[in-house]
């Protein structure tokens, strides 16, 4: 378990402390890329990845997660601040600690997919692929709601 706390805001690894039901409805009707996703499909993928909370008071107002091997590769996936919580920083000190995990030192390859979060991510060294010609990719975004 990796936890900071930095003012009020903390972000843990601590799985037990995710408000799954909280997740679920972000991801579920208000993001942009995952409307409709079931329970079950979150639920499978907390499981299967590096899981970061981000905690005010003990209540959990920011998510992300991270796909990896440990080794040579991450992606950077589901990242997001409740609406009432942003524009206070919170999605900068989330992403800063995802960063500096100690699991995730030394990877070849850190990927994420963003529609409109370039700059914050900038902050943390991604740029556009090197390579995009490398790059392919089977992309279903509509998945959820079929």
């Amino acid at each position: 378990m990796h936890t900071t706390n930095d003012s009020n805001f903390q972000v843990s690894t601590d799985r037990t402390r995710l408000d799954v039901p909280m997740i679920y409805r972000y991801l579920s009707e208000n993001s942009t890329w995952a409307v409709g996703i079931s329970l079950t499909v979150v639920e499978r993928s907390i499981e299967n990845s590096l899981c970061f909370g981000g905690y005010l008071d003990g209540r959990q107002v920011a998510f992300a997660r991270v796909v990896t091997d440990y080794a040579t590769f991450a992606n950077l996936c589901d990242v997001f601040v409740i609406p009432e919580y942003r524009g206070r920083g919170y999605a900068k000190q989330l992403i800063r600690v995802v960063m500096e995990h100690p699991s995730l030192q030394g990877l070849r390859r850190f990927t994420l997919n963003t529609a409109d979060s370039h700059s914050l991510y900038a902050r943390f060294g991604f740029t556009p692929p090197k390579c995009p010609d490398t790059i392919m990719e089977r992309y279903s975004p509509n998945i959820y709601l079929t």
